[in-house]
């Protein structure tokens, strides 16, 4: 009867390991994958600030040229600063990363607009500062494009572990929430009109 009881007593002891084994694991891996949102999330957030700190200089070289659109100069600023009210300062939820998109894709259409006025004044084109601005301001679109692709990722790869079995099991006991991602723009599907 001891000997009963002494092995019901290892096979639970040994069940209770593998129990806490697995949850410790679970949670190390989905702390891991939580870091690299973190991260990536951050690295996001430096590239869009990077093209915010961009925008004073651009708007400052562009207001030396003679007789230029105000009305478009001040949708920039606008915009900049509606940026600038979204501060987040962590890893967005859903709504929160729709709201900084949004105001994010406001500053794109205004640097947009910005860039096709520019058009209709050669010597503001021809000035070393602008071209040396405007091509800072494509390299970051860039950067933002491949930050933004690079945090979709890591919150797939999240939210991939966070569901499958049994970590779906422990993610929502543990804290763990998914993760949300970056959108494509409404409209972003059709191909923009040229008209000369």
């Amino acid at each position: 009867m001891g000997r009963v009881l002494i092995g019901c007593g290892v096979v639970l002891l040994v069940a209770l390991l593998a129990i806490g084994a697995t949850v410790a694991g679970t949670y190390n891996r989905l702390v891991t994958l939580e870091e690299n949102v973190k991260s990536a999330w951050s690295q996001v957030e430096n590239v869009y600030q990077r093209r915010a700190d961009l925008i004073p200089n651009l708007v400052e070289t562009v207001k030396g040229a003679r007789d230029f659109e105000k009305q478009t100069l001040t949708a920039v600023v606008e915009a900049r600063a509606k940026v600038g009210q979204v501060n987040l300062g962590h890893t967005p939820s859903t709504q929160e990363l729709q709201k900084f998109q949004s105001a994010q894709d406001g500053l794109s259409s205004a640097l947009s607009r910005l860039l096709v006025v520019v058009e209709r004044y050669p010597e503001l084109k021809a000035t070393q500062n602008f071209r040396d601005l405007q091509a800072q301001l494509e390299g970051t679109e860039n950067r933002i494009t491949v930050e933004r692709r690079r945090f979709n990722e890591a919150a797939q790869a999240f939210n991939t572990t966070r569901r499958t079995f049994p970590t779906v099991l422990l993610a929502g006991f543990l804290g763990f929430n998914e993760k949300p991602y970056f959108q494509a723009t409404p409209g972003s599907d059709k191909a923009p009109q040229v008209k000369f």
